[in-house]
């Protein structure tokens, strides 16, 4: 049997990379999916190639609006909502050290990333509890858990999700919703291989991936573990999915 099987799940960031794979494999597995994207092309794109009803609204999380309204399509459209995913984010080579990074870059991570999940849990957890429970999956960093120079705006907004994610689980717990994160090393996605081809530190975190390069594919089958009833007493809690570089 499928594992999501009558589930609605809502992938924000879903047009292309992890958030794409999720929403493929979230949709193999029998999920309505609602792919949320800034990127509107790539975003029906996505919903195209996940199919099994599939929509894409174009939603931009750092706007409180336009999420909210894009809850209140899938709503509208599926008339439940059953596992939120907030994937939107990323950071960019204008990090750099506390010291050097630019302001408008630190701001601009916080905005995306962390008040991007912030908006996403604040509209889509009383629409889970409405449908009676189910799972949030944010995204951290395994950067989150470790020292890395030079990415200290990245790391910033990621280790506030990592924090907002226990908070979420304890507060929501009463009301059958789950709460977890998923905590990537560098994923090859076209966005992140850019990124390593300009930074020698990532290049050099890359390579200390015990069992090699991390995929899309990989962080999607985390994602789809915490989305479904197989993790039923799991919540609060960070998945490191880093081929082994936070132990190593």
């Amino acid at each position: 049997m499928a594992r999501l099987a009558g589930k609605v799940a809502f992938i924000t960031g879903a047009a292309t990379g992890i958030g794409r794979a999720t929403a493929v494999l979230f949709a193999r597995e029998g999920a309505k999916v609602v792919v949320a994207d800034i990127a509107a092309a790539a975003g029906e794109e996505t919903a195209h190639l996940a199919g099994n009803g599939a929509i894409a609204i174009r939603t931009d999380v750092t706007d409180e609006a336009s999420l909210q309204a894009a809850i209140r399509t899938t709503l509208d459209t599926f008339g439940r909502l059953d596992v939120l995913h907030n994937n939107a984010g990323g950071s960019t080579p204008q990090d750099n050290t506390v010291v050097d990074a630019p302001i408008e870059e630190f701001w601009r991570v916080i905005r995306l990333d962390l008040f991007g999940t912030f908006l996403g849990c604040r509209y889509g957890i009383p629409a889970i509890i409405r449908s009676g429970g189910g799972a949030v999956i944010n995204m951290t960093s395994n950067l989150a858990l470790m020292g890395i120079t030079g990415r200290d705006c990245y790391t910033a907004a990621k280790g506030g999700i990592a924090a907002l994610t226990r908070s979420l689980a304890v507060e929501f717990a009463p009301q059958r919703v789950r709460v977890n994160a998923i905590a990537p090393s560098a994923t090859m996605t076209e966005r992140v291989k850019k990124l390593m081809a300009g930074n020698p530190a990532i290049d050099k975190l890359a390579q200390s991936h015990l069992l090699g390069l991390i995929q899309p594919e990989d962080i999607a089958n985390a994602a789809l573990y915490l989305a479904s009833d197989e993790s039923r007493m799991v919540t609060g809690q960070i998945l490191p999915v880093d081929s082994g570089v936070t132990i190593s």
